[in-house]
């Protein structure tokens, strides 16, 4: 019998590669729709999956010791495999090879996720932290018990959330940027501006414009000549994609590293799904590839790998993007993809407690940012989900609900 016989004779095995959300949804979605055949899910971190968001909030802060999912694997009938790291793939002998020995599968999901990027020469610097998985929030919590000074290396999403926790615990916080706005990786400087006044309201000191020459044990050393006292180093400038370990296996990777999926996230080998922050996907909405990294991606797009996988009939997968951040007291929702967009208007004054940014695209709403104002974004969400055009007017009008805009 033929290699390929036998593999075609055994019951059809599910591996989902990466035990984070969009792995674990992926194996919750094919039982949900019906997959009865064999699922296996491989993680590399020992621990029982976990839920990221709660990590530089709770966990970190102490109030939480963990953020496992609340999900019975053996009742879902899902084999773990923990603390076992892929390390590349055999296309063509439906394997997975691993630490402990290939896997073979009958179909593949990479759902590997992503991993932060380091800053250069800091990676085996005394006091330097990266803040991704449970090990890193564990490291970093007696930091913030022992109150120590903090200097933080990037004004995007986590960097802000990270100095928030940290101001919360009592630590003096630095936060250096080497652009001239926070979040400058995500929002044009005038939606940003307005947030760099957070970080001084909550007792943080911000330095935009201040790039890291070096990172030594007590010290950062920036390009200018500054030197910033600091008794712990929190990187935050950025991810990618965790598919190093797929160079050389087919799969196509675009130039950000991400797995080139098509519309229903399969991948450019047969049988091999991708889903969550290590996937780029084409969006007929926005038209150009995404690359989320984002809690809501890794939700909901394994129930679309799922479908494909229990019957072969997919539907394309074309989300509004959606993400939310807790900072400095503040809510912070943005749902959409502005990059294209042509017009910015505000609803609210970005001085005022709570506001709403809005981006249309000729006259379509693209995306919007919220600060303090939920219904903004829920309704905004579902105007962008149904490409609504919008009259300016009506919508610079914060009085106005915002579907109450809709042309």
């Amino acid at each position: 019998m033929s290699e390929q016989q036998t593999r075609d004779s055994r019951p059809h095995h599910v591996v989902v590669a990466g035990a984070g959300m969009a792995g674990v949804q992926t194996a919750v979605a094919l039982r949900e729709q019906g997959f009865a055949g064999p699922v296996t899910l491989i993680g590399a971190e020992p621990h029982q999956p976990y839920d990221r968001p709660p990590l530089s909030k709770a966990v970190l802060l102490g109030t939480a010791e963990h953020s496992a999912f609340d999900i019975d694997f053996e009742e879902l009938d899902v084999t773990l495999r923990l603390g076992v790291e892929v390390t590349g793939l055999r296309a063509g002998a439906h394997e997975l090879d691993t630490e402990q020995g290939p896997v073979g599968y009958g179909t593949l999901v990479l759902a590997t996720g992503a991993e932060p990027v380091a800053l250069p020469g800091s990676r085996d610097v005394p006091g330097v932290h990266l803040l991704r998985t449970l090990d890193d929030a564990a490291r970093l919590r007696p930091v913030l018990e022992r109150r120590h000074d903090v200097v933080v290396v990037g004004a995007g999403w986590i960097g802000a959330e990270f100095a928030t926790a940290a101001r919360a615990a009592g630590c003096a916080v630095t936060v250096v940027e080497a652009a001239d706005h926070p979040l400058a990786g995500t929002l044009p400087a005038e939606v940003a501006a307005p947030m760099a006044a957070w970080y001084a309201e909550s007792g943080a000191e911000l330095l935009t414009g201040a790039a890291v020459a070096r990172v030594e044990p007590g010290a950062v050393h920036l390009a200018d000549g500054r030197e910033i006292p600091a008794g712990a180093v929190v990187v935050g400038i950025g991810a990618r994609p965790a598919t190093r370990w797929l160079e050389g296996s087919g799969i196509t990777l675009g130039p950000d590293g991400s797995v080139t999926a098509d519309a229903t996230l399969r991948t450019s080998l047969p049988d091999v799904y991708a889903v969550g922050d290590c996937a780029s996907f084409p969006s007929a909405r926005y038209g150009e590839r995404l690359l989320v990294h984002h809690w809501d991606n890794a939700l909901q797009g394994p129930r679309t790998a799922a479908a494909g996988i229990v019957d072969g009939r997919a539907p394309a997968y074309d989300p509004v993007p959606y993400f939310w951040s807790e900072q400095f007291g503040r809510f912070v929702q943005y749902a959409g993809h502005h990059t294209a967009a042509d017009t910015l208007l505000w609803r609210g004054g970005a001085s005022d407690p709570a506001w709403t940014a809005c981006w249309l695209r000729d006259g379509v709403l693209a995306a919007v940012l919220t600060v303090g104002r939920p219904r903004d974004l829920a309704q905004g969400r579902k105007l962008v989900a149904a490409g609504a055009r919008i009259d300016p007017q009506r919508a610079a009008d914060p009085s106005v609900p915002l579907k109450s805009a809709v042309l």
